[in-house]
């Protein structure tokens, strides 16, 4: 019963993930809006039937190729920051990483930068999960420059946002459209001023303060 299980979850995989391969690959000619679950399941050569059986509605579409795009940043992001170097040198590549591929994905597509845009404005909950997941990568890279000396003893978890806070005009798709005609600061300019914020360290304010 448990092989057969396995294969009719594996079966459902694979026709979950070609259902978003193409709906990502319709979104990108003719827009997520424009796009519905009939031209999907045309292109499929099923029926929207058929789709409904994997996704219950579009926006459950929509929210899937957000998160397939968004989960290869989140995994090269972690296989810099589990990867050979300093803490320096990984936090500096996650960041530079995570701007070229937001940039390739979100700002050179129009199409599917409005799509993200949607994620924006109507705050989809794969969002705020993106968000935490590259804060949690981010802290276990300044976590490990704290624990080896390389950066100042602190609060890695705060100091891990504080870093992402600074950089989010190089990753996040409306502030990169938004800042393109403003050069300076460059990330590299504003990763070397974290870098060395880490290095130093810094007192936290009390509260109220």
């Amino acid at each position: 019963m448990t092989l057969v299980a396995d294969a009719s979850n594996a079966r459902e995989a694979e026709q979950r993930a070609r259902i978003i391969a193409t709906a990502e690959r319709l979104f990108r000619e003719i827009g997520f809006q424009k796009t519905t679950v009939a031209d999907i399941a045309r292109d499929l050569r099923m029926s929207p039937a058929n789709v409904y059986r994997f996704f219950s509605a579009k926006s459950e579409i929509n929210a899937a190729v957000a998160s397939h795009l968004m989960g290869e940043v989140e995994a090269a992001a972690e296989r810099i920051a589990k990867g050979p170097g300093s803490a320096a040198e990984r936090l500096r590549a996650l960041i530079v990483a995570n701007e070229s591929m937001n940039a390739e994905r979100y700002v050179a597509d129009r199409k599917i930068h409005d799509m993200v845009e949607a994620a924006l404005i109507e705050n989809w909950p794969i969002i705020s999960d993106h968000i935490e997941r590259i804060d949690s990568i981010i802290e276990s890279v300044v976590a490990s420059g704290m624990a080896s000396g390389e950066f100042a003893a602190g609060d890695a978890h705060l100091a891990a946002r504080l870093v992402h806070v600074a950089c989010i005009r190089f990753c996040h798709p409306r502030l990169m459209v938004e800042c393109a005609d403003r050069p300076k600061p460059t990330s590299a300019q504003m990763i070397d001023f974290c870098i060395a914020a880490l290095r130093v360290g810094w007192a936290a304010p009390s509260p109220g303060k």
